[in-house]
């Protein structure tokens, strides 16, 4: 299969092409960077990405030094094979500046406020879901969600039952803004959840299709 690969891909004349590097879960973009056949080759049998650095000249293993791997899910190139498409799992920040993603400036150059997208109804979810990939990664201070993660599996697992007796409460006093104020808690500390354990909220999503198509028994 490697061999095949790097037959169908379109090499620069320095022997390279560009990478694009998703991550697999919050669909962000995480950084651009460069392979040449050898780091291909490498990044395909260690399931973690290489590259090669143009201005060292030399072979890269993201995260060798600083931890931050990247664990491949799935390698794509495009219709006209001059580029790949790697998702992986990333363990830490993509950019070596510490930040989540390398693309966190705007056109202008300046950071952009956080805020979820509203083009459509589900946007905030997938604007949550991006949010909740970057502080992983980033574990800013005194941020509750590097708190959640810092603590582990048990105590997201505690918040959501928590969260899930709360919501039972509000809707045993038919208090519609209690309801929906716990209901937002717990949808959040499920997507900490699915975060932890690597499940894309997309897979959510197909699963409730899923169960849509599938035909109803008939009595």
């Amino acid at each position: 299969m490697t061999t095949k690969l790097i037959d169908e891909i379109k090499w620069s004349a320095e022997g390279l092409v560009p990478a694009i590097v998703q991550d697999a879960v919050s669909k962000e973009v995480l950084m651009l960077a460069y392979m040449n056949q050898e780091s291909l080759k490498l990044s395909l049998d260690s399931g973690e990405t290489w590259f090669w650095s143009r201005s060292r000249s030399e072979l890269w293993h993201k995260g060798g030094t600083s931890g931050n791997t990247q664990k491949i899910v799935s390698l794509r190139y495009d219709c006209d094979g001059d580029t790949l498409l790697v998702q992986v799992v990333p363990n830490g920040p993509a950019c070596h500046t510490g930040a989540y993603t390398c693309f966190y400036r705007d056109a202008n150059g300046e950071l952009p406020e956080e805020k979820l997208p509203t083009a459509d109804r589900f946007a905030p979810l997938s604007g949550l879901e991006e949010t909740i990939a970057k502080r992983e990664a980033e574990r800013p201070e005194g941020s509750y969600t590097t708190y959640l993660f810092e603590k582990g599996l048990d105590k997201i697992l505690k918040k959501i039952g928590e969260e899930t007796a709360e919501v039972i409460i509000g809707g045993k006093n038919e208090d519609k803004q209690e309801i929906r104020s716990e209901a937002a808690d717990l949808i959040f500390h499920l997507m900490v959840l699915l975060r932890q354990q690597r499940i894309p909220f997309d897979d959510v999503l197909a699963e409730l299709e899923f169960r849509h198509r599938k035909p109803t028994k008939k009595n």
